[in-house]
């Protein structure tokens, strides 16, 4: 079971470049990736989504790759694009002549041009720099999901004890349950009793036939059965390798569905405080569900 919260970080020098990546996740219901990458590197996003999408299964990650200079690479060199520089001298000279003023090109205008004078790190093209920011940004996986895998084991501590306690609040359930029937009927010929009526044998027909009524409408039998398959998926999903949030999600919910029935067909004071109980720790596991990858 792993957390779908983390941070890692992973960097990689070639050809006189460094690479840094930052990965940073928080919960999200599907997986939701926003990369940031230099301008002149975004056309490597796919395949920086595809490296993370092959390790991850859900939730918000945030992607930083930056490229500076290494130590002793090309720090401090420029690169001239005389191609462009031309090109702006050229246009300016036409401006200039259009507009009838004075050829006002000088080497100091053409310099602060965009473009013309480069840091030799920006220009590396993008395949060549691939390779760098992939190892950097396996690094950065590496140690975001070591963090996942611990806060995971956690978060199965915790479910592990709620699901205990959901367990035995269920067994109580299941022990109040016969309960029920007889003590309807108990009240049943009490509120005859009170109302001057003489209370009929309990061998009655009637009463026989009103008591299997009630016992048939508040039946909690398959409720208690249902809830207790879903504590059984838990235990498997507890043991599985395989992300399992989308399992746990649907398995609480599936949860308190039974819980809720169990409180409207349920007639009987104890049986109601077990419910109040169960739903009140149902939604602290649905909550600390939301955090599983």
């Amino acid at each position: 079971m792993k957390s779908m919260t983390g941070y890692g970080r992973g960097e990689c020098s070639q050809r006189g470049c460094k690479v840094t990546v930052e990965v940073s996740s928080v919960n999200r219901k599907q997986t939701e990736i926003a990369a940031h990458l230099p301008r002149e590197l975004e056309v490597l996003e796919a395949p920086l989504r595809d490296a993370i999408n092959h390790r991850v299964a859900r939730g918000r990650l945030t992607v930083r790759v930056s490229v500076h200079a290494a130590a002793g690479g090309a720090a401090g060199k420029l690169l001239i694009n005389t191609t462009l520089a031309k090109s702006y001298a050229r246009e300016l000279r036409a401006l200039a002549k259009s507009l009838h003023l004075a050829d006002g090109v000088t080497l100091d205008l053409l310099a602060r041009a965009p473009g013309v004078m480069q840091p030799a790190e920006e220009i590396t093209p993008a395949e060549e720099i691939w390779p760098a920011i992939s190892k950097a940004l396996q690094t950065a996986l590496d140690v975001m999901l070591k963090m996942r895998d611990r806060e995971g084991a956690w978060l199965a501590k915790d479910l592990i004890a709620r699901a205990a306690r959901l367990r035995a609040g269920v067994g109580r359930v299941r022990r109040l349950a016969p309960r029920s029937a007889e003590q309807y009927r108990a009240q049943l010929l009490a509120r005859i009793k009170a109302a001057g009526i003489d209370a009929p044998a309990l061998e009655d027909e009637r009463l026989v036939k009103e008591v299997f009524y009630f016992a048939d409408r508040s039946d909690i039998s398959e409720e208690l059965t249902r809830l207790e398959s879903h504590f059984q998926q838990f235990d498997d999903c507890v043991k599985s390798k395989e992300p399992v949030g989308r399992t746990l999600d649907f398995l609480a919910q599936e949860m308190n569905r039974e819980v809720n029935t169990l409180g409207s067909k349920a007639n009987d004071s104890g049986i109601s405080r077990e419910v109040v109980l169960l739903k009140a720790e149902l939604e602290k596991f649905r909550e600390q569900v939301q955090n599983v990858e």
